[in-house]
């Protein structure tokens, strides 16, 4: 168990990674807001839970698990702790999202409203930036890296 812990705090020392890593949890933590707290215009976390499940027929863990990753992952990337358990989490997450809403509406966002949904263009970035992030841990700016070094 010590070993796959240091290997899920192991991180590269660079700016880069943490660039990365912070843009992706600035990015998510405004949706997580939403869907826990009702901030940013959103419903908070029993209509969301009441949306997830009933309106998009989510299993109650998947829907929990949503705004879990969302709120508590964006926090944690942000501070840059177990940062690749989080990216891999949001990976999933996303490609779920990709899999069971956007795939049928191609590749490009709905930017003008023109059709039903969403494509899954920024599901891809979102992918992205957390496979950079599984590859190469938290980058220099990170609590992953201060614990890693103690070690």
């Amino acid at each position: 168990m010590k070993h796959l812990v240091q290997k899920l705090l192991k991180t590269h020392p660079n700016i880069g990674f943490s660039i990365a890593r912070l843009t992706l949890g600035l990015v998510i933590l405004p949706h997580g807001a939403q869907k826990l707290l009702g901030l940013f215009g959103g419903y908070g976390y029993s209509a969301t839970m009441e949306s997830l499940t009933t309106q998009m027929g989510l299993p109650s863990i998947v829907a929990f698990s949503v705004i879990i990753i969302e709120f508590f992952g964006s926090i944690s990337l942000i501070l840059g702790f177990f940062s690749r358990f989080w990216a891999l989490a949001l990976t999933g997450m996303f490609l779920g999202i990709i899999y069971t809403t956007q795939l049928e509406h191609g590749f490009f966002m709905n930017w003008f409203g023109n059709q039903a949904g969403e494509g899954y263009e920024y599901s891809l970035l979102i992918i992205g930036l957390a496979l950079t992030i599984i590859v190469n841990g938290s980058g220099k700016l990170s609590i992953d890296h201060l614990i890693s070094k103690k070690q």
